[in-house]
This record gives C-alpha cells, sequence and structure tokens, in this order.
C-alpha cells in the first residue's frame, strides 16, 4: 500500500507596520510551508509590498471595519484552499527551522489534536525588564494544554468545525478559540521544541501599562462569555485584578477618610510582593505581577463600561 500523502501546510502571517522584522518572519517560512499569506492591517511604512517582494501573497484588510488580530488571522484563512494545516505566526517573529515539520509530524500522528505550538522565545530578553517578563511568560508547561499563542500550527478542518476566530475580541483570541475547540472534543499540545523567537520591542513603561491593559480586557471579556461552569474561563484572572487592582484601593482610600492608621494597609502591597518573590525566587516578576493588577483592572473596567453603553472597544496598541 502507498504511503498516505504529505499534508498540504500553508501560513497565516498578520502585522501592523512591523518593518523589517516582518521580512525576516516571511523569510522564516521559505521551504517549511506551501503558500503564506501576509494579511496588513492598516500599515503604513510599506509592508504590504515587502511582503509581496518577499513572495507573500497579500491580504489588505478594510479599515473601516475595527481592526483585530481574530479578523486578521480569519482573513488569512478564507484565502486558502485544500490545506490540511495552518501556520499562524505573528509578524514580529521568526520561525524556527524546524519547527513546521516536527509540529505537522505530531498532528498526522494524533489525529485528536487540534492546535500544536512549541517553545517561543523573546528575542532581546535583556534589552527590558519588560522584554524578559515576556520570554517568563511564554515559558509554558510542555503537555497537554488549555490554550497557544499566536503563533501555532492548527488542523484546518479542526478550526473550521468551531467557526474560525471570533473576529470581535481585540484581545486574548487564541485562548477563546482553544475552548471551543477544547469544548469539540479536540486537543491542544505543547511541545518540547522551539518554535519561533518573538520581538517584544516593549521599552517603556506606558508600553508595558498598556500591554497589561488589554491583558485586563481580554480577561474580562474572555469570562463574559465563557466564565461559567465547568471551565470558569478567565474568571480567576479578572477577579485578582479587581480586588488588588480596584477593590483593596478604594476600601484603603475609603477607610483613610476615618483613620489615617488605616495608611498603613498599604503594605499589603509590599507583603504580597514580598510573598510572591519568595515564592517564585524572582523579584523582578513579583513587583510586576502585583503592579500589573492596576493596568488589569483598568481594562477589565473598560470592558465592563463599553459593554454597558454599547459601545465597541478599540483594539489596544502598544508599540
Amino acid at each position: 500500500m502507498a504511503d498516505p500523502a504529505p499534508p498540504v501546510i500553508d501560513a497565516v502571517v498578520i502585522g501592523r507596520n512591523e518593518g523589517a522584522r516582518l521580512v525576516a518572519c516571511l523569510h522564516s517560512l521559505r521551504g517549511q510551508v506551501r503558500r503564506v499569506i501576509y494579511v496588513d492591517s492598516g500599515s503604513g511604512d510599506g509592508s504590504p509590498a515587502a511582503a509581496r517582494d518577499a513572495g507573500a501573497e497579500v491580504v489588505d484588510l478594510d479599515m473601516s471595519r475595527g481592526f483585530t488580530a481574530a479578523r486578521a488571522r480569519n482573513a488569512g484563512v478564507a484565502r486558502l484552499t485544500e490545506c490540511d494545516f495552518v501556520q499562524f505566526v505573528d509578524g514580529d517573529c521568526v520561525v524556527d527551522a524546524g519547527w513546521v515539520a516536527t509540529a505537522a509530524g505530531h498532528l498526522v500522528a494524533n489525529p485528536e489534536t487540534a492546535v500544536v505550538c512549541g517553545r517561543r522565545r523573546e528575542q532581546h530578553p535583556e534589552a527590558s525588564v519588560y522584554n524578559r517578563l515576556c520570554d517568563l511568560e511564554w515559558d509554558t508547561p510542555i503537555g497537554p494544554a488549555k490554550a497557544c499563542g499566536g503563533d501555532a500550527l492548527m488542523r484546518r478542518d479542526a478550526l473550521t468545525r468551531v467557526g474560525g476566530y471570533r473576529d470581535g475580541l481585540i484581545a486574548g483570541e487564541e485562548p477563546e478559540l482553544c475552548l471551543r475547540l477544547r469544548r469539540g472534543g479536540w486537543g491542544i499540545e505543547r511541545l518540547d521544541a522551539e518554535m519561533t523567537r518573538h520581538d517584544a520591542k516593549i521599552l517603556r513603561f506606558g508600553q508595558w501599562w498598556a500591554r497589561s491593559r488589554r491583558a485586563g480586557h481580554a480577561f474580562a471579556e474572555g469570562a463574559y462569555l465563557h466564565g461559567a461552569a465547568p471551565e470558569y474561563h478567565w474568571v480567576r484572572e479578572v477577579r485578582r485584578a479587581l480586588v488588588w487592582g480596584l477593590g483593596l484601593p478604594v476600601g484603603i482610600l475609603a477607610l483613610m477618610v476615618g483613620s489615617p492608621f488605616a495608611a498603613l494597609l498599604w503594605l499589603v502591597y509590599p507583603a504580597q510582593v514580598v510573598r510572591l518573590a519568595l515564592k517564585s525566587g524572582d523579584w523582578q516578576w513579583a513587583v510586576f505581577s502585583v503592579l500589573g493588577k492596576f493596568p488589569e483592572a483598568q481594562g477589565a473596567v473598560q470592558f465592563h463600561l463599553n459593554r454597558w453603553v454599547g459601545r465597541r472597544s478599540a483594539i489596544v496598541e502598544y508599540k
């Protein structure tokens, strides 16, 4: 009996004003996939032309509609035909030379698995504490997983069955998609293999704050959509953000009106930093983990305020 035909693998790359990073991303996919679809979201730096020169097919999103990464990925998939697997990549990432073959082999051997991801590393963790925090964030456990990130190889059939990404999400689109895939009986797997190198380029506190605020928005919207049992999707993350980033500060300030000694309650924050640092052995992570609850709470409140007034949330950009 003849061996089965190898799977057809295409790539969808999304980006906005990524410049040289996009070109490096596209070059890293050469020889690993059949076609590369680049979806551009209103770049003003010549990215579409650079992508065409690099051999990619370009989709220019209609920017009269609100842009989201989820919408861009769906637009890329819509251009693919007769494709078995789709490698999704963010335009600020470079794909490891052996990744696609490794991931595809796993999907072929495990037909119940819909998504395979690997190790995403930050290119320049030494450039700033914020880049280092991103590198720590990417370092997740190997094996069965609840979700992937923006870089992953997916089974197109599974993606189609659940309706693709949710267009309207401004962040957190992959965990929401993976939740629906898991509900459909599909598996998500993280391999012990190098996948991509990411260039966060977060060098200023304001960028980190905006990114954390976006995360809080994603937590709140995810919990609103899927916070019920049995998943309780991101309920704990929202609760932590609102307690530490809003509830406690408001409560302490209210108590200080009646007694100046209530100001001592602010010591709960450095105490929490010490607790997390002793547990993790990482003081930087502990400080920003506690500090991050403030922008996360801001993002969560923003989501619910917009929802109550019927206003669509705008994407939060930090680069």
